[in-house]
């Protein structure tokens, strides 16, 4: 997790107001930044240059703050990371930007597997009539987490039916319009972040998971779910999810 002063050198737009061309600006200037711990620019992966073979980004204005993935399958050393960036809204500058970043040997790594699913899907911006409310955007991405805690927590699933965990698809049965997965039912999943985008009608949220590193024990570990529940025809139904563990 990032709190340097010096990557404000990275963006060189400034703003009195967070708008989404300002947001969309700084991720377009976005390359990579290191996992979740205090790292020395020399020694991050924003020191490095990377082939990035697919990327997709999303804008919260009203949290002034945005979401990328990076997919670098055929870099030398491959790489997919999430990172979420946080913006002042009175004068444009960064105040954190923070990265899950996971290679060769971490769980479920697959590149080449997350770009094949990834790449193919159109995310166009939903008309305005038709997005889904911030409120009922997130609301899909909590309940999935809740679920894991509470057996009588309805996930608002809806088809295709999948997510994708590392670079595989983790299937559950589609019955009519709802979707069957297999859960756990005694983790908490504390530490939530959120990045809300109405427009595209997705929601990512940064976590702590417990349990995903074996060398901890139970202590919440960094992970990031990308969640578009505003795609589906049914308001508020989550069509895709994407796991960063």
């Amino acid at each position: 997790m990032h709190h340097l002063p010096i990557l404000l050198t990275l963006f060189s737009t400034a703003s009195a107001a967070c708008t989404r061309a300002f947001l969309k600006s700084a991720t377009a200037q976005y390359v990579a930044a290191q996992n979740n711990t205090p790292t020395p620019l020399t020694r991050s992966t924003l020191a490095q240059p990377i082939k990035i073979d697919f990327t997709r980004s999303a804008h919260d204005t009203v949290r002034c703050a945005t979401f990328t993935e990076i997919i670098a399958a055929t870099n030398p050393h491959p790489y997919v990371i999430h990172t979420r960036m946080v913006f002042a809204p009175a004068d444009g500058n960064a105040t954190l930007i923070e990265s899950v970043v996971t290679d060769q040997g971490d769980w479920l790594f697959n590149a080449t597997g997350t770009l094949a699913l990834n790449a193919p899907e159109k995310w166009d911006p939903i008309p305005a009539a038709k997005q889904d409310a911030r409120a009922v955007i997130q609301a899909a991405g909590d309940a999935y987490f809740d679920r894991f805690g509470n057996v009588s927590v309805v996930v608002p699933w809806g088809p295709p039916c999948y997510r994708l965990e590392g670079g595989l698809p983790a299937r559950g049965e589609l019955r009519g319009d709802d979707c069957v997965m297999v859960w756990p039912s005694t983790i908490h999943v504390p530490y939530r972040r959120y990045v809300v985008d109405e427009e595209l009608g997705v929601v990512d949220i940064f976590v702590g998971f417990p349990g995903l590193d074996r060398t901890q024990g139970e202590n919440p570990m960094p992970d990031s779910h990308f969640f578009r529940p505003g795609r589906n025809p049914r308001p508020g139904k989550l069509d895709r999810v994407v796991e960063k563990l």
